[in-house]
C-alpha cells in the first residue's frame, strides 16, 4: 500500500466517524431543536425598552441604538439552556405584572422614571436571590436580562466605538497609560 492510499483511507474512516456519528446515534432521525421559548420579533421593542432603562442614552447612545433586543432574542434562543430560557420568558411577564401592580400601567406605558424605579427594585431582588440560589437552579430573570444587556451593548459597534475608547488600528503596545478620572474604558 502506498502512502497516498493509506492517507485517503484514514481520511474516509475519520470523516465517516465524524459525519456519520449523529445519524448513528439518533438512528438516522434528525430532530430540529425545539423552541422552548415564545420569543419573537414582536418582543424586540419591549426588550429594547428594558435594555434602554438599564443603559440609557447619555453622551453616548443607549442600548436601544445598539439593537440589544434583537441580540437578546438570538442569545436566549440559541445559547441558554431550557431552564434559563423559561426563566427569561417568564421574567418578561413578571416585569409587566410588577409594573401594573405598582404603577397601574404596563412597563411600556409607564414613564422612564417609573421604569427605572421598578428595575432598581428587581435588581435588589435578584441580588437576594443569588445569595440563596442553589447551583442547579435557573438564574434570576432580571440578572439574565441585565447580563445580556451589557454583553449585547458593549460587543456592538455602538457600544465598542462610542461608549468605550476605541482605536480601529492600534499602534504599539503601551503597558502603562495614564488614567484620568472620567476617561472611558478601552474596547
Amino acid at each position: 500500500m502506498y502512502r497516498r492510499e493509506a492517507l485517503q483511507r484514514v481520511a474516509v474512516i475519520l470523516g465517516g466517524t465524524i459525519i456519520g456519528a449523529e445519524a448513528f446515534l439518533t438512528g438516522c432521525k434528525t430532530e430540529e431543536k425545539k423552541a422552548s421559548t415564545a420569543l419573537s420579533e414582536e418582543d424586540v421593542p419591549y426588550l429594547d425598552e428594558i435594555a434602554e432603562t438599564i443603559i440609557p442614552t447619555t453622551d453616548s447612545p443607549g442600548a436601544k441604538a445598539a439593537e440589544v433586543g434583537k441580540f437578546m432574542i438570538v442569545y436566549v434562543t440559541d445559547c441558554y439552556d431550557e431552564d434559563n430560557q423559561k426563566s427569561f420568558v417568564e421574567g418578561l411577564n413578571k416585569i409587566d405584572e410588577a409594573s401594573k401592580k405598582k404603577f397601574d400601567a404596563t412597563f411600556m406605558k409607564s414613564s422612564p422614571q417609573q421604569r427605572h424605579e421598578l428595575l432598581v427594585e428587581l435588581d435588589k431582588e435578584q441580588k437576594e436571590y443569588q445569595k440563596t440560589k442553589k447551583k442547579e437552579d435557573a438564574q434570576h430573570y432580571f440578572r439574565l436580562m441585565k447580563e445580556l444587556t451589557m454583553l449585547g451593548y458593549f460587543t456592538s459597534k455602538v457600544g465598542a466605538t462610542q461608549a468605550l475608547r476605541y482605536l480601529e488600528t492600534p499602534g504599539r503596545y503601551e503597558s502603562c497609560i495614564p488614567y484620568k478620572k472620567g476617561d472611558k474604558a478601552w474596547a
